[in-house]
């Protein structure tokens, strides 16, 4: 006699577990376009870095701007809270692996200063970049019109886990609707990971959305709460929101993966899954002009009561350019992603990001593993 099921489960997919499969056509790498669209703002390349501590600082904000991407600044973390954060940098880079977390906690416990807030997107919009900056929910009512009026081009409104619809102990929380009846600038929603509450988020009118929940090398949600959908099946469902929304609107809003990015291979399997951008922290927590000192924390690792994120060392061993454009020696596709993007997109004939979308992509656990004994022994030796 069967048992009777509670659940069923269906199989999810993260980069290791897939594989894209070449085009019938071929095109030059240089012949493809990778244009990103936010709001109004055209971006050359459809790569974003996250907002976090270790990553973005005003002057790595207009170093990617020049490189033609996009990156966050995280309004809640200590580059408001410090006229000069360099001190608490070097404390948490000095830090064992014990203390680190301790350390981060106490450095996040001085208030938010309002004057920091206008004084950090000045100084990215001095240096000629568009200023995007990221908030949580708990404080975007607070610091939304301060941002607009300070001159930020783009919000981001982020958290662990982000819906449409958040019931709590306030008379009202927010509501993406009101929200957008006080401020003008594209607002960015994340972290999203499932087709109905992607499709809810972009209803109420924002301009994209960001897919992941616990993927990132820093972050460890999936330890602490066992919340997560890999990252190839969180893309295909978002998308699949996205293209719902554009059928009943008209309207396309980008979903933008974000989180355990690691390789030109996993930038071009997002792609694939149906992502029009990427957020990246740790590849780029590791170039010289990163704040982090070769050290790289979550956004949640802070967190007073439940720590959502560790201290990893990611070291202090490239720069943006050849992260993002080479030219680099290295053969395990951390360098040169964009070259990687270009490349992929034109074994599968693919001329811009939508196309690429639309490439065949296949259930491979093999693929990493397939022939190479040869590598795995000389990493071995």
């Amino acid at each position: 006699m069967t048992a009777p099921q509670f659940k069923q489960l269906r199989r999810a997919y993260g980069f290791d577990e897939v594989a894209i499969v070449p085009g019938d056509v071929t095109i030059n790498p240089e012949l493809v376009q990778l244009g990103l669209e936010i709001g109004p703002h055209h971006f050359d390349i459809p790569v974003l870095a996250s907002a976090m501590d270790a990553v973005v600082d005003p002057s790595f904000a207009i170093a990617m701007h020049r490189a033609g991407g996009l990156a966050a600044l995280n309004l809640e973390g200590v580059w408001t809270r410090y006229d000069d954060p360099s001190s608490i940098l070097e404390e948490v880079a000095a830090a064992n692996t014990e203390e680190a977390t301790s350390i981060l906690q106490h450095a996040y416990q001085l208030p938010l200063r309002d004057d920091l807030v206008a004084r950090r997107i000045e100084e990215i919009k001095a240096g000629g970049a568009i200023a995007a900056v990221s908030i949580t929910p708990m404080n975007t009512k607070r610091f939304a019109p301060l941002v607009q009026e300070a001159g930020a081009d783009i919000l981001v409104v982020q958290s662990t886990v982000t819906t449409a619809r958040h019931e709590s102990n306030s008379i009202e929380g927010l509501q993406f609707e009101k929200l957008f009846e006080n401020i003008t600038i594209p607002v960015v929603v994340g972290n999203t990971v499932g087709f109905n509450a992607t499709l809810e988020i972009m209803r109420t009118g924002v301009a994209a959305v960001l897919v992941g929940v616990g993927p990132g090398a820093a972050c460890t949600s999936r330890e602490v709460l066992g919340i997560g959908v890999p990252q190839v099946t969180a893309t295909i469902d978002c998308a699949a929101a996205r293209e719902q929304y554009f059928r009943e609107s008209g309207r396309y809003v980008p979903i933008i993966t974000d989180g355990g990015i690691r390789t030109g291979g996993d930038v071009c399997k997002c792609i694939v899954a149906g992502a029009d951008a990427v957020m990246m922290g740790s590849p780029f927590a590791a170039t010289t002009e990163a704040p982090g000192r070769g050290y790289h924390w979550g956004m949640a690792t802070p967190h007073a009561n439940l720590p959502r994120g560790t201290r990893v060392s990611v070291g202090v061993k490239t720069t943006l350019q050849k992260t993002l454009f080479g030219p680099t020696s290295r053969t395990d596709g951390t360098e040169n992603l964009v070259g990687a993007l270009r490349t992929a997109m034109g074994m599968c004939g693919a001329h811009t990001v939508k196309e690429f979308q639309k490439a065949e992509m296949v259930i491979a656990p093999a693929i990493k593993t397939e022939g190479k004994i040869y590598q795995f022994a000389q990493a071995d030796s």
